[in-house]
């Protein structure tokens, strides 16, 4: 029983390396829309599709979280 709530805890560093990865995406959009202001759309697009990503990994990992604890 108590195995459950080790896994579970184990489990927010998936959440915690979305919320990294996330930070790390956009810290590099914006360090590259700086040098290169004319291509911010293109960037966009891309670190969007990463963040989105990233964000689905952590909601993945949240929703086993949520699987372990009730099931």
């Amino acid at each position: 029983m108590e195995m459950k709530y080790i896994a579970i805890g184990l489990m927010v560093i998936g959440m915690c390396a979305a919320a990294f990865s996330i930070a790390i995406i956009f810290n590099s959009l914006l360090n590259s829309i700086a040098r290169n202001p004319s291509a911010t759309d293109q960037l966009q697009k891309s670190a969007l599709i990463g963040a989105g990503l990233a964000e689905a990994m952590g909601l993945f990992s949240f929703v086993i979280a949520i699987l372990l604890l009730f099931l």
